[in-house]
């Protein structure tokens, strides 16, 4: 009795973490090697109906969001509609001229690009409309057919249609885009309910990519296979692309098409299961390895074996764990605080415990935070403070060459020159609109090349035979409408150039041309405009005099070439000191402006506010 009551007391006597340890393999161990067996036990029997049950679900929800896109889609013919202008180009019939009928097109395909193809729609590859012998088109990828035109406006004649849309696949087409991901056509008709007419047939292709952001959101098993196939059994898209366009040869052979059952595929049991829907009777189909159903329960059986042996040297070193997760804490916010003194303020120490660990931490992030609240709002005010120095700029650009058009409209009236008058209130009407519709800080470089060229008319209208110009567009067409510049970049330059250019030459010739080149400073490939012009040149110590003010980004009020003044800031505190405005003038000779800015799509402009 003694000896038991020793070995009692030489227990009650060891350190506590010895009686750590025996208390967490009492009260962990052996419950969860219970809990592991039983576990794996039942979820290799339940996985799979769980599995069967619930997939078919899923496929019914994906099935129905893939059919609510492309609806979505089968709609978007009416946006034609909104436009009055669209509509009449497409109710005409015949042409009196051929410049006409260029610029309806232009006019056309245009707008298709500029509503359909510009990133609005990002599942639309390209968007073709046949009316009346004419073919509309804007696309992001081209027809592998060189006379692809004809052929589209053969197979849509030949085509029956009943005024509903139409999913078209490629095959049923003697058409090919030069595209490598999954497509659709959408066929549908443009009807006049005004006028009770067909104006004719848009033809719409649609990148099926976006069925891989749906299915994603339930299965992300790389094993598993997904496909839709349309009811003769044809793949319209696969999650193996190298299957796309082929026939599942088992179709037929389904016992259900809702629901899921079990397959023996290429010697390999599969759970297969399947959703047909309900409007255009597409299949989708989703197909896994049972083994990958039970991977993680086989997974947990194989670590079984080796988790007594992994507890036993967890065991041994609970101690340095306790100890360790007590100066954790600590340790992370010193770390933390290394962190901080860096500069790096996006941090956050966790701590739940109520300790005076807790408190510190709890003090340090409300530290953290209220440092972050005070740059942050100084940040926002020094923000603020540049756009209204910008907007300042923007502003200010010089619109005394209006005056002067009006004057010559008024000759020109006086003269009796109907048609000069109205081309000029022409060219004058679209930069007004260009000018005060648009409140964007940037547009397309060609809406900028082409108000610079509305410009350009006008003083050509005015001057006659003393003004010349030529602009070349040494750039892809895409990228000429895709890509976008600050707003009202050109105008000041040019007018600079006719301004002083007029005072000494009789003849004015202007070159501008636009072209994409490797910035030794930005290190990247940006947008560059050339400005030539074979006026008098700049003396050198004007243009040294030029040349400081160029460094400056701050508005000082106006000079005698505030507009090369002004466009360099506007596009330096926009975009940084990489780009801006570039000099070289000759005296006699003449002088050239380059202007270079990065290469900016349409979804990297931020939203701008009035």
């Amino acid at each position: 009795m003694i000896f038991k009551r020793w070995r009692g007391l030489k227990f009650r006597n060891y350190p506590i973490a010895y009686k750590l340890i025996v208390t967490y393999i009492l009260l962990t161990v052996v419950p969860m090697m219970l809990l592991v067996y039983i576990s794996y036990i039942q979820f290799a029997r339940s996985v799979e109906e769980q599995i069967g049950e619930y997939m078919p679900k899923f496929l019914y929800q994906a099935n129905a969001d893939i059919e609510k896109h492309i609806d979505e889609l089968t709609t978007l013919p009416e946006i034609l509609f909104n436009s009055d202008n669209i509509l009449g180009i497409l109710r005409k019939t015949s042409y009196a001229k051929r410049s006409d009928l260029n610029k309806d097109q232009y006019n056309m395909n245009s707008y298709l690009a500029r509503t359909f193809t510009n990133g609005r729609n990002a599942d639309v590859l390209g968007v073709f409309v046949v009316s009346n012998s004419r073919v509309f088109n804007s696309s992001k990828v081209g027809f592998m057919e060189s006379n692809w035109s004809a052929l589209l406006s053969a197979y849509v004649q030949d085509y029956e249609q009943d005024g509903k849309a139409k999913i078209i696949l490629p095959s049923e087409m003697n058409l090919q885009l030069e595209s490598e991901v999954p497509y659709v056509f959408i066929l549908k008709q443009i009807n006049d309910d005004d006028n009770r007419k067909n104006l004719g047939t848009m033809l719409i292709a649609v990148d099926l990519s976006f069925i891989d952001n749906i299915v994603h959101n339930f299965e992300k098993n790389e094993r598993a296979d997904l496909w839709v196939m349309n009811p003769s059994g044809k793949i319209i898209y696969h999650t193996n692309r190298e299957l796309i366009g082929t026939v599942d040869e088992d179709k037929n052979r389904y016992p259900v098409l809702n629901g899921s059952f079990r397959a023996n595929v290429t010697g390999e049991q599969k759970l297969i299961s399947v959703n047909e829907s309900s409007e255009r009777g597409w299949i989708l189909v989703h197909g896994i390895p049972l083994h990958d159903l039970t991977k993680r329960a086989d997974l947990v059986r194989n670590v079984t074996v080796f988790v007594i042996i992994g507890i036993i040297l967890l065991t041994s070193v609970i101690g340095v764990i306790i100890s360790y997760s007590m100066t954790r804490p600590l340790k992370k916010l010193s770390g933390l605080m290394k962190l901080v003194e860096m500069g790096d303020l996006q941090v956050d120490l966790k701590v739940q415990s109520g300790d005076e660990v807790g408190t510190l931490a709890r003090s340090f992030n409300s530290m953290i935070a209220t440092i972050r609240e005070l740059i942050q709002k100084n940040y926002q005010i020094e923000i603020r403070q540049k756009e209204a120095e910008l907007y300042a700029l923007q502003s200010q650009i010089n619109p005394h060459f209006m005056y002067n058009t009006l004057e010559s409209i008024g000759m020109a009236v006086e003269e009796g020159e109907t048609e000069q008058v109205v081309d000029m209130v022409t060219l004058l009407g679209r930069m007004l609109r260009f000018s005060v519709s648009n409140q964007s800080k940037s547009v397309s470089i060609a809406e900028e090349v082409q108000h610079v060229k509305d410009y350009l008319t006008i003083q050509k209208f005015r001057f006659e035979d003393r003004v010349h110009f030529e602009i070349v567009q040494v750039m892809d067409d895409h990228d000429f409408i895709a890509l976008y510049s600050p707003k009202f970049i050109l105008q000041p330059i040019v007018e600079n150039a006719i301004k002083y250019g007029l005072e000494s030459r009789k003849g004015l010739e202007i070159h501008i041309a636009i072209s994409q080149e490797f910035g030794a400073r930005s290190g990247k490939r940006d947008i560059v405009f050339r400005i030539r012009d074979n006026g008098p040149g700049i003396p050198n110590e004007r243009l040294s005099e030029l040349e400081q003010s160029l460094k400056k980004i701050s508005f000082e009020g106006r000079s005698s070439h505030f507009g090369l003044i002004n466009v360099n800031a506007r596009i330096v505190m926009m975009h940084g000191t990489d780009y801006g405005l570039q000099l070289h003038s000759i005296i006699g000779k003449g002088t050239e402006v380059i202007i270079r800015i990065p290469m900016i799509h349409e979804e990297v402009i931020p939203n701008e506010e009035d």
